[in-house]
């Protein structure tokens, strides 16, 4: 496309990854947007003060005139007006000094396979009231099978397990349709709570949900032997619940799998549950192809392993697995037409 056509375009199409934890948006093939999916908003007016990486510099730093919300949770909206203004701000960031005015926008928006007729009418009422005039929904498992570069319209079975921050997406695809699958609210966000009952349970050590989150990334794992690849002990600094004094924790990844045990073991069973409700014959294609982990999750250390091990199908962990879906909506977006299992 010529500077001069992007410049004065009439319409931009967007592909979006609404996503619990962090939004994503490819514009003209590129990632145009990468923020959390966090806003601030005045209290007294609700007009927004900041959006994305800015809002969440501000998370659990505020004062009572500001609110910081994520509008997501469990993978669907739970507060329309702050999703509306976070969708309005992430997209002005694509615009940005690109276009003398805003063009009508065409959008396809990754949603949990799991969702109700009343959570797919919300999210597609937020990018309309977003400036969206031709909005499709695609369910985010099959994004995250296109994204991967899997042929969804084959006669093959293939099966995704996509661990995001509300949700964990698991289908099975076949012939340009989700074949069987389980969509459980048990996700990243689960692994940060398990993180903060725990040290305040083990270490009587208070941490904030940005420092659960840091600790995850630091030494999260889902086996206590990870061989040679051991991560080194995270540092937890923070008040002693009861003397309010402060503690200095060193934490190693055995004590953060041990916590989120749980947890990683309700995913393994509603692998189980969808792998039961699966045909033969894709049954077969998937024990030759392998189960592909995509999503944040799919980074938890020793994850594909452990779950290689418990269901004896090897499991992938897709290059990039953050952004798989976004990638996928974006090859949905110049496939509308060839692509009949898009939602309008």
């Amino acid at each position: 496309m010529s500077f001069f056509s992007k410049f004065f375009s009439f319409t931009q199409e967007l592909a979006i990854d609404l996503g619990t934890a962090n939004t994503v948006i490819i514009s003209d093939d590129e990632i145009a947007v990468n923020e959390p999916s966090v806003v601030a908003l005045d209290r007294h007016s609700e007009k927004m003060m900041a959006v994305g990486e800015r809002a969440k510099l501000m998370y659990e730093k505020t004062n009572d005139k500001i609110r910081v919300i994520r509008p997501l949770r469990d993978g669907v909206i739970a507060d329309f007006n702050a999703c509306e203004q976070m969708l309005r701000g992430l997209i002005k960031m694509v615009h940005k000094g690109k276009r003398l005015f805003s063009p009508q926008l065409r959008m396809v928006i990754g949603v949990p396979s799991g969702s109700t007729e009343v959570e797919l009418r919300a999210v597609r009422d937020s990018a309309e009231h977003a400036g969206g005039r031709d909005v499709f929904l695609l369910y985010e498992p099959m994004a995250a099978a296109i994204g991967i570069g899997i042929d969804v319209n084959a006669p093959e079975g293939n099966m995704i397990v996509d661990i995001g921050g509300g949700t964990t997406e698991i289908a099975v695809i076949s012939l340009g349709g989700i074949v069987s699958n389980n969509s459980i609210k048990m996700a990243g966000d689960d692994f940060t709570a398990d993180i903060q009952e725990y040290m305040s349970r083990q270490h009587n050590v208070r941490v904030s949900e940005r420092m659960a989150e840091r600790i995850k990334i630091n030494v999260g794992a889902a086996l206590t032997d990870l061989g040679e690849n051991t991560p080194e002990d995270y540092v937890v600094h923070g008040p002693n619940k009861i003397t309010a004094l402060p503690m200095e924790v060193p934490v190693c990844y055995q004590e953060i799998a041990h916590c989120l045990e749980k947890s990683i073991a309700k995913i393994e069973m509603a692998v189980l549950n969808a792998l039961e409700n699966t045909p033969p014959e894709l049954y077969a294609d998937i024990v030759k192809n392998g189960i592909y982990l995509t999503g944040g999750g799919a980074l938890l250390r020793g994850l594909d392993k452990r779950l290689t091990d418990k269901i004896n199908i090897p499991f992938h962990v897709a290059d990039d697995p953050l952004l798989c879906v976004a990638r996928g909506t974006g090859v949905a977006l110049k496939n509308v037409e060839k692509f009949t299992f898009l939602m309008r």
